[in-house]
């Protein structure tokens, strides 16, 4: 069993934080891979990042967004209670190299996976300039962190609440076409699928290589299944242990759309059948 030590809501309760204890994992997990968690017994397997660790106290932690009866179940859990399994850490090893600058954008619960990949990418000696965004103001996660972590940040709302009014590709195009732009050497998106979409197809006419982090359906998370499996560059790739991280101008992002889809009325039915049956 995993105890939880510290639980916290954000951007309204739409999305919680929960610190774990799991030693072993704090050791060995690299920045960019997740675990799978299971809450009880009979509960589903749940493929979630990891946003931090900490090695003195042997925790990790992560911050998910409530969207089905397994998420919400978990963010019910309180301090002192447990998780039954917790397995990891899963997916491949990002490779963090001096690149120069690296330009991270994040939305939504995404800005807590960006951060733990910059942190790598901080560590290998690059620049870093954050850009997240979120619909409005309450939304938005992680904002003291990113500060603390990039050398410069752009704060972007929806609905001009908060930061640049517009979406994270304004930002983008106005840190790439001001006068004298810096040059970028990797861009780096996490976020809603459309979000990432949007990205990728911004920096691939300025031809900037792009790197996403991605989120299908998953179930086994061995590879085994195939629910996670995901077109790149015209080839079937399993995210679960050839991912999550993909060059994202090779990414089918429409049919990846699609797929994620697929359950969406039937995880708002669920949620919707636990809230009621309390």
């Amino acid at each position: 069993m995993y105890p939880i030590i510290d639980r916290q809501e954000l951007a309204k309760g739409n999305m919680v934080l929960i610190t774990v204890e799991a030693p072993q994992i704090a050791r060995k997990i690299k920045p960019g891979q997740f675990v799978v968690l299971r809450i009880n017994e009979t509960g589903e397997r749940i493929p979630l990042t990891v946003a931090y660790k900490d090695l003195s106290h042997g925790t990790i932690t992560i911050i998910f967004m409530v969207i089905g009866k397994s998420t919400a179940l978990l963010g019910s859990l309180k301090v002192g209670d447990a998780i039954k399994d917790l397995v990891g850490p899963l997916g491949v090893t990002e490779e963090f190299t001096k690149l120069g600058t690296v330009v991270g954008i994040g939305g939504g619960s995404g800005i807590a996976v960006l951060h733990h990949l910059l942190q790598g990418y901080g560590a290998a000696g690059n620049k870093l300039v954050g850009i997240i965004g979120a619909r409005e103001r309450d939304l938005l996660i992680l904002e003291d962190e990113m500060k603390n972590l990039c050398q410069q940040l752009i704060v972007v709302t929806d609905d001009g609440s908060y930061g640049m009014h517009g979406l994270v590709t304004d930002a983008l195009k106005t840190l790439v076409e001001r006068d004298d732009p810096e040059p970028i050497d990797l861009v780096i998106a996490v976020g809603p699928l459309v979000m990432m979409r949007a990205v990728c197809q911004q920096t691939k006419l300025y031809n900037i290589k792009t790197l996403v982090s991605l989120n299908p359906v998953m179930v086994d998370a061995t590879g085994m299944c195939g629910a996670c499996r995901v077109s790149v560059g015209g080839k079937t790739r399993f995210a679960c242990v050839e991912g999550p991280h993909f060059d994202g101008h090779q990414v089918d992002f429409d049919e990846l759309i699609q797929r994620n889809n697929t359950y969406g009325r039937d995880e708002k039915t669920s949620l919707l059948f636990s809230i009621r049956a309390k």
